[in-house]
């Protein structure tokens, strides 16, 4: 196959991230998910991490795609420092929901775009949520539904969550896992066709 300067690849396995850029027209040429240790490094930020694993998972997938344009993020939850990764099972996931539970909490998504001139584009963007306070019940209801594996917080905002959701202030799509207009500007700016 032959790549051309308009050739995107986007860095990810997340289905949420596919479909968030096709809602916006954008649809990626391939799908390469960088392999990568996604382990926070000691004393590191939430910012910071989710900044460091996006460059990392872009300059992974570039080292084999030079002539592309290469797009990577990552998204994490954050409540107050604690870095709240995806939950590995259904006790930490309730654990994250209890802890969340009548808070506001952060939600950063770092996302870098390497064009195909090897020049590298870098966003870390913050949205605030907030959730009712919880019940056992309805974090008994949630977790039986399984929508928290694998998904960052133990929760997805576009699913059965929403129900938990007071407020929201920033970007949506941040919190689903990647921040609409800010990528858009990202690639406009870089000379992909729109």
């Amino acid at each position: 196959m032959t790549k051309s300067a308009q050739y995107l690849i986007l860095a990810s396995a997340s289905p949420q991230r596919l479909e968030l850029l096709k809602q916006v027209g954008i649809v990626p040429g391939q799908i390469i998910p960088a392999q990568i240790d996604e382990s926070p490094l000691k004393g590191e930020k939430p910012r910071a991490l989710v900044t460091r694993l996006a460059r990392e998972k872009a300059a992974e997938v570039a080292r084999s795609h030079k002539d592309c344009f290469i797009l990577a993020s990552d998204t994490i939850v954050a409540c107050g420092s604690r870095i709240l990764g995806k939950a590995s099972d259904r006790q930490e996931a309730e654990t994250f929901l209890k802890m969340l539970s009548g808070r506001r909490h952060k939600v950063y998504t770092a996302v870098t775009l390497i064009s195909p001139d090897g020049r590298a584009s870098h966003k870390t963007v913050s949205t605030v949520v907030k959730f009712k306070n919880l019940d056992q019940a309805d974090i008994d209801f949630y977790l039986g539904h399984d929508e928290w594996q694998g998904k960052a917080g133990g929760y997805v905002i576009q699913g059965l969550a929403a129900r938990f959701i007071i407020g929201i202030n920033g970007s949506y799509s941040n919190v689903v896992g990647l921040p609409l207009n800010e990528v858009v500007n990202m690639l406009k700016g870089r000379g992909y066709p729109q």
